[in-house]
């Protein structure tokens, strides 16, 4: 590669082409008057909700119930119409949220998030990673201590995605807002969203490792009991 940009734009690439080949589980939580709902019971499989509110979409490439063409036709010069296989915004938000996650500095799990107006403008990302100001290579990024001491590890330093994305919105308001992330918040994190007024969440994958399932039990009960 010749530059930085080069790098960026085949990361950018590899992110799009693998999200527009994978499906996408995202569960919503919607405000209803003053009632907001994150529930967690099984979906319709087909991308339409179910009487739960449960969303289970596939990553459509073209924003409709249309799949991609897994066969590639001949392009012709004349057909007035407009092209198919471009990704839905759903694909679109999620790629991005992806590709910031390459900038965690996090060696186990890097984590990026989008925060995303109802109109589709973009507000913020973040990922994983210190405080601004606070340099990487002198704060720990171990996951465990030696001796124990939880200072040596990154658990009491580190800001999460979802946090950075909500904070670096150039003072926009989170109320009302879409949030797309990489990985299923911790109940840290679903605080923050709640408290800010973030209206939806949309994840790609649940995150239960090691002895981590009560923080996620705990964010799920947060999110669906939020008023």
């Amino acid at each position: 590669m010749n530059s930085s940009r080069d790098w960026v734009v085949l990361s950018t690439a590899a992110v799009l082409g693998a999200l527009a080949s994978t499906s996408v589980i995202s569960f919503y939580f919607f405000f209803n008057g003053k009632r907001k709902r994150f529930p967690f019971s099984s979906a319709t499989s087909n991308g339409r909700r179910s009487s739960s509110n449960v969303v289970v979409f596939n990553s459509s490439s073209n924003g409709s119930d249309e799949s991609r063409e897994i066969k590639a036709q001949p392009l012709n010069p004349f057909d007035p119409s407009r092209r198919k296989g471009y990704l839905s915004w759903d694909d679109y938000f999620m790629a991005i949220a992806f590709l910031s996650a390459e900038r965690s500095k996090d060696p186990n799990r890097q984590v990026g998030a989008c925060l995303v107006s109802q109109n589709g403008i973009i507000l913020g990302i973040g990922y994983n990673g210190f405080p601004r100001g606070c340099s990487d290579d002198m704060l720990p990024w171990s996951k465990k201590s030696k001796n124990g001491n939880p200072l040596e590890t990154k658990y009491p330093y580190v800001c999460h995605a979802e946090v950075n994305a909500i904070l670096n919105t150039n003072h926009a308001s989170a109320a009302g807002q879409k949030l797309y992330v990489t990985m299923f918040p911790c109940n840290e994190c679903a605080k923050i969203i709640i408290q800010s007024g973030v209206s939806e969440v949309i994840y790609f994958v649940e995150k239960r490792l090691d002895n981590s399932q009560t923080t996620y039990v705990a964010s799920q009960k947060l999110l669906s009991m939020a008023d």
